[in-house]
């Protein structure tokens, strides 16, 4: 008796677990999620985080689901609680070049230096034309006062993706505080023609680009090993210009 009690208490745990496991609808998560993005965007955080915990419930494998929830800790300042949702999807899906960028941002964000070069290193291992994670790993080079080696990672930013802004804005700053003014200016200049003109302008009120400047144009961009070309023709970094996280 005691026997066939014990096998039966055991068919109701695995069956327990059969149903929960059953449970699991990632094309449910993914509606979810996608919901979440929407939310997300027009800055309706509380009901994004709602469809986020949705699509955890529904798929607890769901990486996507962990990063976009860390997302809006971030987003709110919570930067702590956004390291752990980063986590999470890390962990579940080691080749997540965002979700490891992101984890790097919010120890940026916390002043945890060596973790975040860390973090960015390991997206750009994922994931080697990430620009945006070579310009946030620069950023950190930039905090630790590196700025040479911020200026290397920069730069292969802008090689992968001429047409990011944020990293001739960045790299103009650290030209500018190894004191060079020629190239600081012209990376200003060419992140204003891509649309970001906050340093430039501040530059030039302060009397650091004195006129409309031409922009260095750096080898192999327009032939020789250095030219110049006028400020229409080229395109250029705020200080410390950062990326926002990666859904």
């Amino acid at each position: 008796m005691l026997r066939t009690g014990y096998i039966i208490l055991t068919a109701a745990v695995l069956l327990f677990f059969t149903a929960c496991a059953s449970t699991s609808n990632p094309g449910l998560a993914h509606e979810h999620v996608n919901r979440g993005i929407m939310y997300a965007g027009k800055g309706m955080y509380d009901l994004a985080m709602v469809e986020y915990n949705r699509a955890i419930e529904n798929d607890p494998q769901c990486a996507r689901a962990y990063n976009d929830r860390g997302n809006i800790y971030f987003l709110k300042g919570q930067y702590e609680l956004a390291v752990k949702e980063y986590k999470r999807a890390v962990d579940i899906d080691r080749k997540y070049a965002r979700a490891y960028s992101n984890l790097g941002f919010a120890y940026l964000m916390l002043r945890q230096y060596e973790p975040a070069l860390a973090e960015f290193s390991n997206a750009i291992k994922n994931n080697p034309r990430y620009a945006k994670a070579y310009n946030n790993r620069g950023l950190v080079y930039f905090a630790m006062g590196k700025y040479k080696r911020a200026i290397l990672d920069y730069s292969r930013a802008i090689a992968i993706d001429p047409e990011l802004a944020k990293p001739y804005d960045n790299r103009g700053a650290a030209y500018m505080l190894t004191g060079d003014i020629e190239r600081a200016c012209a990376d200003f200049s060419r992140a204003c023609g891509l649309g970001l003109c906050e340093t430039y302008d501040m530059a030039k009120s302060r009397g650091y680009c004195r006129f409309d400047y031409i922009a260095f144009v750096p080898a192999g961009e327009s032939g020789s090993p250095g030219s110049l070309a006028s400020a229409s023709e080229a395109t250029a970094p705020t200080l410390f210009s950062t990326s926002s996280p990666s859904s």
